[in-house]
């Protein structure tokens, strides 16, 4: 039995949707973000950093959401959601994988908690630096998407398509004239792979659980 630490609506989901798929017996536990539990001695035990998601496992508790995908998708389901390891995609995952985690989701943290990187006098300037830093990563992933399609299936869920999926959800989340606001239908290729994430019935579950809307991905509510 697993046990997910999240709320709805953050970096846990594509973890949740994940267990959803592979059907593994898990428990959701919401975490009390407003009471506090992130900074409490309990919760730093199992993330030091006080963050979300944490994931217990047989092996102990993981954390980091890539790596959880990843551990997950190696050992319970090896190359169904990626290349599994020693196959021929396997470098070109992994590229594309941590290129998404060390270049795409900076800048969306920093457009929706621009305040706490920059600070109030200038929180408001960073915003549309970010979000132009974000375009051009989903440049080149929408590139890297066109090149390598079996990497960015359009027919199946995939983890690529779940972790960039998430981001892109809050990207698409933003109002009419936020400079944050990006949608994922201006990218078709990627819009494609996100399509067959949110389509699948554990995704419906999670969506439904969450109440994250039927496109999750590729037309989030706003």
């Amino acid at each position: 039995m697993f046990v997910l630490h999240h709320t709805p609506d953050t970096a846990a989901t594509p973890v949740r949707i994940l267990l959803e798929e592979l059907a593994l017996p898990y428990t959701a536990r919401r975490v009390d973000r407003e009471g506090g539990e992130l900074a409490s001695p309990g919760y730093r035990v199992l993330h030091p950093l006080g963050k979300i998601p944490v994931l217990e496992t047989p092996e102990g508790p993981l954390v980091e959401t890539a790596a959880i995908l990843l551990w997950l998708a190696d050992t319970h389901a090896p190359g169904r959601f990626a290349p599994a390891p020693g196959t021929g995609d396997r470098g070109a995952f992994l590229k594309w994988l941590f290129f998404a985690t060390s270049n795409l989701h900076p800048p969306v943290m920093e457009i929706y908690y621009s305040d706490r990187v920059a600070g109030p006098a200038a929180s408001e300037a960073l915003v549309p630096l970010a979000a132009a830093r974000a375009k051009t990563v989903l440049d080149a992933l929408e590139t890297g998407a066109k090149a390598a399609p079996a990497l960015f299936p359009a027919d199946r869920p995939s983890l690529l398509g779940l972790y960039i999926g998430t981001l892109m959800r809050w990207l698409g989340q933003l109002p009419d004239g936020h400079p944050g606001l990006i949608r994922a239908a201006d990218y078709p290729v990627l819009h494609a792979t996100l399509a067959a994430c949110e389509t699948t019935a554990a995704a419906a579950r999670v969506a439904a659980a969450e109440d994250l809307g039927p496109t999750l991905f590729t037309r989030p509510a706003r």
